[in-house]
């Protein structure tokens, strides 16, 4: 389970919420924590990839909106 961090940081992404991996700077949704690394699959969809707890953070809001534009773009390209 993801745990808050220290009482001044911001909490981690929870399971189902959008998430910044800091060491790749891949956005992505959080999909679990399995042997201490935090899950994390691609928007729209692909193979998930691990991620340290610690490099796990909630995107700023222009990530997010990049992120989430670009996931609309795509769709748009390939009829969806």
């Amino acid at each position: 389970m993801l745990v808050p961090m220290a009482s001044n940081q911001q909490a981690r992404p929870r399971i189902g919420e959008l998430a910044k991996d800091q060491q790749t700077g891949r956005i992505g949704l959080v999909m679990g924590e399995i042997g201490g690394r935090v899950q994390m699959r691609p928007m729209n969809g692909g193979i998930e990839w691990d991620a340290m707890p610690d490099d796990v953070v909630a995107p700023k809001a222009r990530e997010e909106l990049s992120a989430r534009l670009a996931v609309k773009n795509n769709n748009s390209r390939v009829g969806l």
